[in-house]
């Protein structure tokens, strides 16, 4: 039986996300990035990946309705098993991949000029 892609349950996500925490993070990078999220999950052991697709889905249904997201940043906050570890996932296997692969990204996302791995 084949897995369900996690693209397009934890990829909206996890590029909403960075636009909010590395805005200047170019289009591109952004979706890259997502894919590699996206990718990670896709090998996470089973019963690990069935819950983050779960928690995954909800937050996707919350940024498929107008005002969702800021609904999701709200539950972000609140102090909820597991729902706090979801964007805690994502936002680490982003800046890791972003500052592995773009080591001159500064914290809002842009490059200091430095040359790009």
């Amino acid at each position: 039986m084949s897995q369900v892609p996690a693209f397009p349950l934890v990829g909206p996500f996890a590029e909403r996300l960075l636009i909010d925490d590395l805005p200047r993070l170019l289009p591109e990078r952004r979706r890259e990035v997502a894919t590699f999220v996206a990718h990670r999950v896709d090998t996470l052991p089973s019963f690990t990946r069935f819950g983050v697709l779960a928690i995954g889905s909800v937050f996707r249904l919350l940024l498929s309705v107008p005002g969702g997201w800021g609904v999701a940043k709200i539950i972000m906050r609140l102090p909820l098993p597991f729902v706090a570890e979801y964007p805690r996932l994502m936002r680490s296997l982003s800046f890791a991949y972003v500052w592995e692969h773009w080591p001159t990204t500064t914290p809002d996302g842009s490059e200091t000029g430095g040359v790009a791995a």
